[in-house]
């Protein structure tokens, strides 16, 4: 079998098979329900499930729920070795996932059907997996991936994970081994240093898409973080 992308739905009728190969099922409208060994549950938009090969599953859906489905012969050894089966997608592949949709909705064209696949797992390489991730974790994972120039409070993201605040501290940080104040900072700091290097915006600009309104502050923690300041990183 050859490496595959394709869009595909399911039915609410809950079936389940079991294949040869690895396959990767990436909602890219509505949720699936998925039951395989170490996972039953919800897959929603910005998450995927793996489905190694040989591995019996069920699954439904509501019919007007559509997927990018990768069916593989070899899995990235991120994925084929983590814990769980469900990760949380990157925002670089997220917006990969809406180009693979345009584009096999276009036309077929086998070279850049390549081409595709090979970004694609390249893509999944990178993907940070670990120990199972709290559904509810995942959530907010998203939410802050979405848009990191919000403003982040533990109160509101603890009510998006529906857990009180301290509760939601405590999961987080098992979950992600770091602090979600920690975790914030990181992701500005790493989405900061992308801006800066691959695109030309005023630092004030790219200081409020990563959420410092305060360019002082900005550069004061950007310094801290990386060694040196945003405009020595543009040199």
């Amino acid at each position: 079998m050859q490496d595959n992308l394709s869009i595909r739905a399911y039915s609410k009728q809950r079936r389940g098979h079991v294949h040869c190969y690895h396959q990767l099922v990436l909602p890219i409208l509505g949720t699936i329900i998925i039951e395989l060994e170490g996972y039953q549950g919800k897959v929603s938009v910005g998450e995927c499930v793996v489905i190694q090969s040989d591995t019996f599953h069920l699954f439904r859906a509501n019919e007007e729920a559509r997927f990018i489905v990768a069916d593989l012969n070899l899995l990235p050894d991120n994925l084929l070795n983590m814990d769980s089966v469900v990760f949380s997608v990157s925002s670089p592949l997220r917006s990969y996932l809406f180009f693979i949709e345009k584009q096999l909705q276009h036309k077929v064209d086998s070279s850049i059907e390549s081409l595709m696949q090979q970004m694609f797992f390249q893509l999944l390489q990178q993907q940070r997996v670990g120990e199972q991730i709290d559904s509810r974790v995942r959530s907010v994972i998203q939410h802050i991936s979405d848009d990191l120039s919000l403003t982040f409070t533990i109160n509101g993201l603890a009510d998006i994970a529906c857990l009180s605040p301290t509760q939601f501290k405590k999961i987080f940080k098992q979950s992600m081994g770091e602090s979600v104040l920690q975790y914030i900072m990181i992701q500005r700091m790493e989405k900061a240093k992308a801006l800066l290097t691959h695109t030309d915006g005023p630092v004030q600009l790219i200081s409020e898409q990563v959420g410092y309104g305060d360019i002082s502050a900005f550069s004061r923690r950007f310094s801290h973080f990386f060694g040196l300041s945003p405009r020595q990183l543009r040199r």
